[in-house]
């Protein structure tokens, strides 16, 4: 998931910048989608940015998270190492691009058949399934699609 829509008026620092309103709006949204479709995580990997850290706040999910200072602005291979190192069953990353979308496509066995998935939007959350027994067994491009979507279609 990239972070919900972020408030650059705030004048704070990149890593401080929080959400705007239409952001926390975003965030309450998908934390519904997700529980309404059951795609509930056991564990959390979150850049420890503002923003990232609000989206999470918003999405309301009953799960651990683990902020890291890593995941910041981070690139495919960083978020590669931090996913393989998980110990959940069902683990949702909340990140930034370019990094969070190069990454997404680099899993993927074939890309999901919408518009916004090759910008990756603000909010855009990805659902895949991984026929692995553990995280430490992922190999990139065999993620299969089951979900994809961003906040607007859910207005």
């Amino acid at each position: 998931m990239r972070h919900a829509k972020s408030d650059w008026s705030s004048g704070d620092a990149d890593h401080d910048r929080p959400l705007n309103s239409r952001g926390r709006l975003a965030a309450g949204a998908l934390g519904d989608w997700l529980t309404g479709r059951g795609v509930l995580p056991d564990e959390i990997l979150c850049s420890s940015a503002r923003r990232c850290c609000e989206t999470l706040a918003g999405l309301a999910l009953d799960a651990p998270a683990k902020l890291q200072k890593r995941l910041y602005l981070a690139g495919p291979s960083t978020m590669f190492d931090a996913l393989t190192a998980a110990n959940g069953n069902a683990v949702l990353m909340i990140g930034h691009n370019p990094g969070i979308a190069d990454f997404a496509m680099s899993l993927v066995t074939r890309p999901p058949k919408h518009t916004r998935f090759s910008d990756y939007p603000t909010g855009a959350t990805l659902v895949l399934d991984f026929d692995i027994a553990s995280w430490d067994a992922l190999m990139p491009g065999t993620g299969r699609v089951v979900d994809f979507i961003v906040p607007r279609e859910l207005a």
